[in-house]
């Protein structure tokens, strides 16, 4: 199985990063880029991942023998109406690892970090009719409804999103 770790700034290796990304967007998942990945665009964006670590942002690395496999992230809401949410972000796991139940690992425990820093609504979203979406389905999300014509795919056109949610 598979050790699930918090990733602090000055832990986060772009390399490993960059191709847990790379490997996602090349299979398809919606996760802001089109395949294929540049290099300059998956350091750009863990650059980025990096610097709103210190603004409340948490990443959960998952590794197989020390090789990067899968992370999540959480975006806790920092305005007053919204201290009792945060999105859940970014679930990524290496081709090769998925079936393993890491995806699930990654989100039990990015659940209980949300409880620890009293988040108990949790919100994501996700490409229609993928593996995620019965992930999510399976450990307890509801589905809030599809937006249509959401993202731009790779191979043309458009994709929806469906949004989840759940309550701890």
């Amino acid at each position: 199985m598979a050790d699930i770790r918090e990733i602090s700034a000055s832990e986060l290796d772009e390399t490993g990063f960059v191709e847990l990304l790379r490997d996602a967007v090349d299979a398809g998942a919606s996760v802001g880029y089109l395949a294929p990945l540049a290099n300059n665009d998956g350091r750009a964006f863990w650059r980025a991942v990096k610097s709103e670590l210190a603004e409340g942002r948490v990443l959960l690395g998952a590794y197989v023998d020390g090789r990067l496999v899968g992370s999540v992230q959480l975006a806790p809401v920092p305005k007053p109406n919204g201290r009792h949410r945060a999105e859940v972000q970014k679930l990524l796991v290496l081709k090769e690892f998925r079936n393993r139940g890491i995806g699930t690992a990654l989100m039990a425990a990015v659940e209980r970090k949300a409880k620890e820093l009293g988040r108990w609504l949790l919100v994501l979203d996700t490409v229609p009719a993928q593996p995620a979406e019965k992930l999510y389905e399976r450990i307890g999300y509801r589905r809030a409804g599809v937006v249509p014509d959401y993202a731009e795919k790779s191979s043309g056109g458009f994709e929806p999103t469906v949004i989840f949610y759940k309550k701890l």
